[in-house]
């Protein structure tokens, strides 16, 4: 069996996630990264992406997280995010209703700091509806 690490990701309501894992799977601003037991460690900013943790049963469970800072530290990883939501705990129509709002909002943005917002809307929202998708 693979070593395994501690992983916590945490939104301003809830604990979302506490639990040993085998490895997490999530998108950096430069990139995606994959993290395993003994990685170096660092801080970094994430993405709206969609959370891949691969747990001490070797299951894998996907997330949708918005963006956040992850912490890597020895033994135990830490992710703080605004919002993070098992692929059942997303509405559909309020998923969609968001992406034709930043839709909209992208179609009539003029600044440079409106464009920026609407498509971090839009983004959010897409990858919303994508880890819908993947429910089980």
């Amino acid at each position: 069996m693979p070593p395994l690490f501690n992983f916590e990701v945490h939104t301003p309501y809830r604990p979302f996630f506490i639990g040993q894992v085998e490895s997490i799977i999530l998108t950096l601003v430069d990139g995606e990264i994959g993290i395993y037991a003994h990685h170096a460690p660092f801080t970094a900013p994430s993405e709206s992406c969609i959370l891949r943790i691969k747990d001490d049963q070797g299951v894998i469970r996907f997330a949708f997280v918005t963006e956040g800072i992850l912490e890597v530290k020895d033994h135990k990883d830490v992710l703080m995010v605004d919002d993070a939501k098992w692929p059942e705990e997303i509405e559909l129509e309020r998923a969609r209703i968001h992406r034709q709002e930043a839709e909209e909002n992208l179609k009539s943005a003029f600044l440079k700091q409106e464009i920026d917002r609407a498509k971090a809307k839009l983004h959010r929202a897409e990858v919303r509806l994508k880890a819908w998708e993947m429910r089980k």
